[in-house]
Order: structure tokens, then sequence, then C-alpha cells
């Protein structure tokens, strides 16, 4: 079993922390949140009081923060694990950042002989709990190989796609297809309860078929509950749309579907849905329509 130091202890990063304990590794893990490394430390990891004290401490190094400026604080920053991390090391940043970013620490690592491969995630909390996540990796193959193992106690899909910065750009696609597909839903659904059509009967009716989708069955119940309890919070789906529409800027390539679902996201943060679930975004359509999707009484 490896000795692994782990950074990040949110919403994700906590469940994917004690997986890789569940699995029998000795983990060292720090977070800026005290209370949510208590609870990892309780769980049977090690506190450290920085991201420099855990590269100090290990070898192979997660990190899996909210977005670009913090990956770059953890891993570049003062007291961050380029500081602490002895050549040779391997860091996995498992968070959803822009891959241009991914890039630049992945160079500013390697002129300090440490190893990079980035590995953001798909799936959500319920996967994050479930060690079932969907992973997207880009680095050297050898690096890869090195890592799999470790990954594959977090996730049931582990895919090399590139090199640095790949894992990212696949992680950008994977969020442009699944923030169209609650959009699509939402407007069908509202659709259907508009014009007097039970919607649960709607979304039985057709996801068996070529609209069905793992995106519909995930959250077509949600909707119908009307429970928009965050598994992932449309704050952080803005995040990674935005460095969507980044990335397409950079390489020329336009996404005008992309663009407005952000705006759609937009509308409801301001609305003080920031922090509810992605599916919340049927809330938009119905305020367009003044109707409202739901389980019949």
């Amino acid at each position: 079993m490896a000795k692994i130091g782990f950074i990040g202890l949110g919403i994700m990063g906590k469940p994917m922390s004690k997986n890789l304990l569940k699995a029998g590794h000795e983990l060292v893990v720090y977070d800026v949140v005290e209370a949510s490394m208590k609870d990892v430390v309780a769980a049977g990891a090690k506190g450290a009081a920085s991201s420099k004290e855990v590269a100090a401490q290990c070898s192979f190094i997660i990190t899996i923060v909210p977005n670009s400026p913090h990956v770059k604080a953890a891993v570049l920053g003062p007291n961050g694990v380029i500081e602490g991390a002895k050549a040779g090391s391997l860091v996995v940043d498992m968070s959803s950042i822009d891959p241009i970013v991914s890039r630049e620490v992945g160079a500013a690592l390697a002129k300090k002989n440490i190893r990079f491969v980035d590995a953001p995630v798909s799936g959500g909390e319920p996967k994050a709990i479930d060690g079932s996540l969907s992973i997207m990796c880009g680095g050297s193959q050898a690096d890869f190989k090195e890592a799999e193992p470790i990954l594959k106690c977090m996730g049931a899909s582990v895919v090399l796609c590139g090199e640095i910065g790949a894992g990212n750009v696949t992680k950008l696609a994977n969020q442009i297809v699944v923030a169209l597909n609650i959009a699509a839903l939402s407007e069908a659904m509202v659709l259907a309860s508009k014009a007097g059509v039970n919607p649960q009967l709607v979304f039985e009716a057709i996801k068996g078929g070529l609209a069905g989708s793992t995106v519909m069955n995930a959250k077509a119940p949600m909707m119908l509950d009307r429970n928009i309890k965050p598994g992932f919070r449309i704050n952080l789906h803005i995040k990674d749309l935005d460095n969507a529409m980044a990335a397409g800027h950079a390489v020329g390539a336009p996404l005008p579907l992309t663009g407005q679902a952000r705006e759609i996201m937009e509308a409801l943060k301001v609305d003080g849905m920031g922090d509810a679930d992605h599916s919340a975004i049927v809330r938009y359509y119905e305020k367009l329509a003044q109707a409202e999707v739901k389980r019949p009484s």
C-alpha cells in the first residue's frame, strides 16, 4: 500500500480520501477548513499543517481544490507542494480547471524534476462516495501507469486522454454535454407539464429510447421530486463552463450552446440558487412557462 498526500477535503475530496483509506493506503491530508481535516483524520488519516508539509512526507500527492487559482496556490504558492516535494515525486491534480493552467503547473513542477498528471473527475458527490467516479487523465504513459492503481480506488473508469492538459479538456467536454442534457431535459419536462401531460410518464416513456441518458436517469427523478439538494452545485458548473468557454476561445472553437447554458445558470445564481444542484435548471424554464414539474399527487 502507498503513502499518499491528499490536499483538498471538500464535497468531493473528503469521500475520495476516505475511499483511499478503506483501500488500505496511508494518508497525510491537508485542507484550509480545519473541520474537514478533523473528519478525515478521525477516519484514520494523519493531518498536516500545509501543502508543503504534506508533500515533504509523501512522494505521491493528490490535489482536488475548487479552481485554477486554488491549484496554483496549493501547488506553486507559499507553503505549496513545490516547496516540500522531493525530486521524482508525482503530483496528481484531480481539480477541474483550465487546461492551460494544468500545463503551466506541470511545466513549473518539471523544472524541479517533479512529475505531474491532471486527472479531473466526473460523477458528483454520490459517485465520489461509492468510488465509481469517471477519471480523465493527462500526462505521460509511465506516470499514468503509476497513478492508475491508486485512482482506481476512487473511480470505476480511469482513462489516459493524452498529454498534460488533456484530462481537463476532456472534463470540459463532459461538462458541456451534462449541462446541455439537463437543459434539454428541463425544456422537455416543462413542455409536458404545461401541456397537461404527466412528466413522470413522459420520463418513463422516453428513458429507454434514443433520448435516454445517464444524465436523464439521475436528474429527472430529482426534478419530479422538486429536490435541488446539491450533488453538483450550479456555482461549480458555472466555473466549469467559464473554463470551457476560455478554452474554446483559446483554440478558436465557438461554443454557442455552452454560452446559453452558462447564462441560464447565471440567472439561477442571481435568483439565489447558486448552491443548488444543477438539476435546478428546470426552475429557470418553469419561471419562463409559469408551470411546475412534479409528480402527480
